[in-house]
């Protein structure tokens, strides 16, 4: 089942590599281990995709790809999964982010009125960015391990239960 429902969503590995913003990997998506749908694979993935998507820059599906690369993750998985934070989501992920950040910190959290623009930035992200930079890395390790250790844990209870079952029908005549 894991692995059936994993193929079933996921993008083929040369779709991935046709992808715009990916083919500057070139060569190095044609690891194999990219594509492995294991329990290994798929928890790191989890986890280097739930992090990621809390690292505040605008290029989170490269460093996606990059550190699924490098760590030798399921890259269609840990690449998908920064889209937790997308353009709506991203407003109240990062307030939140900041708000725990401020908390951790024992500093109270300002209240602000956002505006997009670059006054707003030079002026009142100076005072944001350590309590959201702490809140965004706490919140991705945070969901990282838990989404590591999630998967990791229904893989393993999906695997025993297919074994049991197995052997049931083997000792029924």
């Amino acid at each position: 089942m894991a692995r059936k429902l994993f193929k079933r969503w996921l993008p083929t590995p040369e779709k991935m590599r046709e992808h715009p913003s990916l083919r500057i990997f070139g060569s190095l998506l044609h690891d194999p281990n990219l594509w492995h749908l294991n329990r290994r694979s798929v928890s790191l993935a989890f986890f280097l995709g739930l992090f990621i998507a809390f690292v505040p820059i605008p290029t989170q599906m490269l460093l996606a790809a990059l550190a699924a690369i490098v760590f030798r993750a399921n890259l269609p998985i840990s690449v998908m999964l920064v889209w937790i934070t997308n353009p709506i989501t991203m407003p109240a992920i990062f307030y939140f982010t900041y708000k725990f950040g401020a908390m951790v910190m024992g500093i109270p959290p300002n209240s602000f009125h956002f505006e997009l623009s670059w006054t707003w930035l030079a002026e009142e992200f100076t005072y944001l960015w350590r309590p959201m930079l702490l809140g965004c890395f706490l919140t991705g390790l945070l969901s990282g391990l838990v989404g590591a250790a999630s998967i990791h844990i229904l893989w393993r209870v999906h695997v025993i239960r297919r074994w049991r079952k197995r052997q049931e029908s083997r000792q029924k005549p």
